[in-house]
């Protein structure tokens, strides 16, 4: 469903409109670069190991990076970090073109260029991600992301192409140096939007506590576990043409670099009509039947593709892998957006692209490496029959639905204080006091169960439920944060699902008082006694 203003309603903000246009034009010369790149390795060296390589070293940075970026973008100035990142990529262009245009480019070099451009790219994704919010009211938010799809996809058919005829006419050189260009519009866009300051937060997160949170925060996630393992699979042998695809090109087809960029150009033209496929189709079949016809689609391009056909069918093949490529990246990334809140994204993100990364980089080695052995059309025909039975035994992981409101209840009420409590105390233990009855203790432990991972979620490093020996009906649950600051924040992160099953665990608690609820903050036993309570605060029970 679109937006109430329409699909392209977020393009009435200027702001938004210039940012979008000069991201399209990046995409669009980052695209140009990566043809070059491509095919000048293949120039450089036959060996499938070192192109396949080239591939790694774009998205290993991204696998190792993502998540401390996705941290960085919660906790810097995003604007700004945002222009240097666009001033390092740059920068990694313009040395391609001096190494170029002197005849001094090595597959070192390149490799080693194209490391530091994965790395900015690394850096810039969670960013951009994170300051749609900030462009468009939120009636329109679902819609500006669709539109961030439809650029990329748009920038993904025309780079390729363009970068493959400016190659083929006037060599790496002039591509490596309009990529350049097309960082400066960037960067001229982004100086020109004015962002407002950043809000002061009263509980404002430090790296390495916000790092540990959103680790924290996935471990305990079961259904963003399903929707990582479901990517890493798919990504690991779909790898395959993405990798090969410059040996395929070249020597199975005899291609020149323009046929090489025309091939690229069709996987986005075939993203575009299956971004438009999408809605529909996952209506039919669900999540899980789109990720299977997804991966029948891509598996069916690598057989075909492992025969050498013409090269018009060849194009074609490459539009219906960009359809079975849209279709999969959309929906996997949209289940994972469904499981996030809003505190985490990034960083959930931000795990979701290091698996994506590292399952694209680990594949583009495991498949140069394995072509190198037996060739790259018997590779091609394992890795399709491979993401063939995989694809069918994983039907029975089911993906989450992401539909559960994940929007801050706010339910909880400020503990109680006899003084004042410094932040960075801890750590603190909370307890909830229930009276359950003997007959109602199965179905309640199971929903306590449920509940104990948002308390893991939302900042508990520790969980357990114990009864009293002299009651038994006397049951306590209880769980440790590492501050009172963090504890303070796990207010703000409970969302309305949990507070639902909280409601739901409340409803076995018997009794007119409502379960009591405890904090209990650690002791320094070299300081004895209890602090003093501030002027004019009285304890409470």
């Amino acid at each position: 469903m679109s937006a109430p203003g329409g699909s392209f309603a977020p393009l009435r903000q200027p702001v938004f409109a210039v940012l979008w246009a000069a991201t399209v034009l990046g995409n669009t010369g980052t695209f140009m670069r990566d043809v070059a790149s491509s095919w000048m390795v293949t120039e450089l060296s036959a060996n499938p190991t070192a192109v396949a390589l080239i591939q790694t070293a774009a998205t290993l940075p991204v696998f190792l990076l993502a998540i401390p970026a996705g941290v960085l973008s919660d906790i810097l100035d995003r604007r700004r970090f945002l222009i240097f990142v666009q001033l390092v990529l740059a920068a990694v262009s313009a040395a391609l073109l001096a190494l170029t245009a002197s005849g001094q480019l090595s597959v070192a070099a390149l490799i080693g260029l194209t490391f530091v451009g994965g790395v900015g790219a690394a850096l810039m994704s969670p960013t951009w991600q994170a300051i749609v919010p900030e462009l468009v009211p939120r009636s329109d938010l679902k819609a500006a992301v669709a539109l961030n799809s439809l650029g990329f996809n748009i920038a993904r058919a025309i780079g390729p192409a363009v970068g493959g005829a400016l190659l083929a006419a006037f060599g790496a050189a002039v591509t490596y140096g309009a990529d350049v260009l097309s960082y400066a519009f960037v960067i001229a866009a982004l100086l020109w939007w004015r962002r407002q300051a950043d809000a002061g937060d009263e509980l404002p997160e430090q790296f390495i506590g916000a790092f540990r949170a959103g680790l924290r925060y996935v471990r305990a996630s079961a259904e963003l576990h399903v929707v990582l393992l479901r990517a890493a699979v798919f990504f690991l042998f779909a790898s395959a043409i993405w990798a090969l695809l410059p040996l395929v090109a070249r020597q199975m087809l005899g291609g020149s670099a323009g046929f090489y960029g025309v091939l690229l150009g069709a996987v986005g033209a075939g993203a575009i009509g299956g971004a438009l496929l999408l809605p529909s189709l996952r209506e039919r079949l669900g999540n899980d039947g789109a990720v299977l016809c997804a991966s029948l689609i891509a598996a069916a391009v690598m057989g075909l593709l492992a025969l050498a056909p013409p090269k018009p069918l060849a194009i074609v093949l490459l539009l219906a892998l960009g359809v079975g490529w849209i279709i999969a990246l959309t929906t996997l990334n949209g289940v994972a957006q469904g499981v996030l809140p809003n505190w985490v994204r990034g960083r959930g993100l931000a795990v979701y692209l290091t698996v994506f990364n590292g399952a694209m980089a680990a594949g583009s080695l495991i498949w140069g490496l394995v072509a190198q052995q037996i060739g790259v059309p018997a590779t091609l025909l394992a890795a399709a029959a491979g993401l063939v039975i995989v694809a069918l035994l994983l039907q029975r992981v089911r993906l989450p639905g992401g539909d559960a409101d994940l929007q801050a209840a706010h339910h909880w009420p400020e503990p109680q204080l006899a003084a004042p409590v410094e932040r960075d105390r801890g750590p603190v233990m909370v307890q909830i006091e229930y009276r359950i009855r003997a007959g109602d203790r199965a179905a309640f432990l199971r929903v306590l169960s449920t509940l104990s991972r948002g308390r893991r979620r939302d900042g508990a490093y520790l969980w357990g439920v114990h009864e009293d020996t002299a009651e038994p009906e006397r049951v306590v649950e209880w769980f440790l944060v590492e501050s009172w600051a963090e504890h303070l924040r796990q207010h703000r992160r409970v969302s309305h699902a949990d507070a639902d099953l909280q409601r739901e665990a409340t409803r076995f608690h018997v009794g007119t008082a409502p379960p009591v609820v405890r904090h209990f903050i650690a002791l320094d036993p070299r300081q004895p006694g209890p602090p003093e309570p501030a002027a004019g605060l009285e304890p409470r029970s």
